[in-house]
């Protein structure tokens, strides 16, 4: 029951603000009046609810799994591996990037365009310069494997191992 409880406060307290409260209160969000017959309208609404449950499916997935959350203050006990996590090592972080996405298209504010490129860029910088190494440090050689079968981004293809015939 604490967990869920930390879990709903840090998902409130870092990607509400992130991905809720700066596009409402800076960047025209609370002024959009949806349209789902405008095509970017519903591609928008469709990238909000996508993010959404990707997020939700990520911050359950550290609590079951990792027994933690996504703060950094509170993070995972066991390394997370599942869900999500095996296809793209920041499931999480790209999941916000397509909700604020996803406001963009329905703001089309160029100010949150900028803020959308600012927070993938700072979401990297933070990951290479905290996560990666932080990680590194708590689960060594299993990250190292993780690192090497997981991409950081983008899923890596499953390698095709052929039998050479002779």
């Amino acid at each position: 029951m604490w967990l869920a409880v930390r879990s709903l406060a840090w998902t409130v307290l870092i990607p509400g603000l992130f991905a809720g409260y700066i596009p409402w209160r800076y960047f025209g969000l609370a002024d959009v009046q949806l349209n789902l017959l405008n095509p970017i309208h519903l591609i928008g609404a469709a990238c909000i609810a996508v993010g959404a449950v990707l997020l939700g499916a990520c911050i359950w997935e550290f609590a079951r799994s990792g027994l933690g959350t996504l703060s950094p203050v509170d993070p995972p006990r066991k390394l997370v591996v599942r869900g999500l996590y095996r296809y793209v090592r920041n499931p999480m972080y790209l999941s916000v990037t397509t909700i604020v996405l996803g406001e963009f298209l329905l703001t089309r504010s160029r100010g949150l365009l900028v803020y959308w490129a600012v927070w993938f860029l700072a979401a990297n910088l933070f990951v290479v310069g905290y996560e990666e190494p932080t990680l590194q440090r708590r689960f060594g050689a299993a990250y190292d494997r993780y690192k090497e079968e997981v991409g950081r981004w983008l899923p890596r293809l499953p390698s095709v191992r052929r039998s050479h015939s002779t």
